[in-house]
């Protein structure tokens, strides 16, 4: 076996062996944290230690950690995600609503990043060396520098508290009576709008610097020179010739932030309580609801993986020089 299919299988063995190692380290990364989900209810006074015991005993949490981790493993072979300690809720359904409401925040947010990025990055790239170009490359930097919450808090104090009329928490309006489903879409869409804002505008620094620098770099290409002395003029050379081949380190950029944005919107969740992964494992944390915390960990870790793994593969496609690597 040779070029891309070996290339294939050895990036499916990394991901199967990846895998296994965050499944592992993601039982042990919980359970190795003090007290228990039994013990926070006994707390309260309102259960003896009888009743506390039994707890234990029904949720699984008086056996050893090893014997934990065996029924762990087996439960995640069989897809027997278990019950929630906390709402007593089958996990599966849990994580699944969570993870979706989570699509509807990142994509809209992974959308805006990539269109602005490439557009600010290729008039900075083209511009390079001058004040536009340092405008630009210094607003990014300074996007990309400021803490997550406390610029979504500073949204939500300007749009919501001195201007006002955008709601702050939530997916949509708690008891809300909807004529149609267009109705439903417009409050949820406006719900959507400052959390969205808040990750795109945090994170659209990086997509701005690495088109800015790949168009850059391009430029001093041979083919660029060539192209140049044959007179062709500067917006077909721009986009027909510089930005396809700049395009290959955003493209690998966003297929891998689709995975890490969904991983990292915990605070974003949590600042305008938005019913995602990120607020479902922020109160998982409080409660000690391991099999929820546990799922959502093992969910976020498998779309990272997978996504990495595409952009593998694809970018082995559209690049053949990267399956020698």
């Amino acid at each position: 076996m040779s070029g891309y299919p070996r290339y294939v299988v050895r990036r499916i063995l990394r991901v199967i062996v990846t895998l296994f190692v965050v499944v592992t380290f993601n039982f042990w990364l919980f359970h190795l944290l003090p007290g228990n989900y039994a013990q926070l209810a006994g707390r309260s006074g309102a259960l003896d230690p009888s009743a506390v015991a039994a707890l234990k005993q029904s949720y699984g949490i008086d056996k050893s950690k090893w014997e934990q981790y065996t029924i762990y493993l087996k439960k995640l072979v069989t897809f027997d995600l278990g019950t929630s300690y906390s709402s007593h809720e089958p996990v599966g359904t849990l994580v699944w609503q969570a993870f979706l409401n989570s699509l509807i925040l990142v994509v809209p947010a992974l959308i805006i990043m990539l269109l602005a990025g490439v557009l600010f990055g290729v008039v900075a790239g083209w511009r390079r060396g001058t004040k536009t170009d340092t405008t630009i490359v210094t607003t990014s930097l300074g996007l990309w520098s400021l803490p997550t919450f406390w610029f979504g808090m500073m949204l939500v104090l300007t749009f919501s508290v001195w201007i006002g009329g955008l709601p702050v928490a939530g997916m949509d309006t708690y008891g809300a009576y909807y004529p149609s489903i267009f109705d439903h879409a417009y409050d949820v869409a406006t719900h959507l709008l400052l959390p969205t804002l808040t990750i795109a505008l945090v994170s659209v620094g990086q997509f701005v610097l690495i088109m800015r620098n790949s168009l850059a770099d391009v430029q001093d290409a041979d083919y660029m020179v060539t192209a140049r002395a044959k007179g062709i003029r500067p917006s077909r050379l721009l986009w027909s010739h510089a930005v396809p081949n700049a395009m290959l380190p955003t493209y690998t950029l966003a297929a891998l932030n689709l995975g890490i944005l969904i991983s990292t919107t915990i605070q974003v969740e949590t600042v305008f309580s938005w019913p995602g992964l990120g607020l479902l494992i922020y109160n998982a944390v409080n409660n000690r609801d391991y099999p929820v915390l546990e799922v959502a960990f093992v969910v976020i870790a498998v779309v990272v993986i997978i996504c990495n793994l595409i952009a593998d593969l694809t970018y082995g496609l559209i690049d053949p020089r990267i399956e020698e690597t």
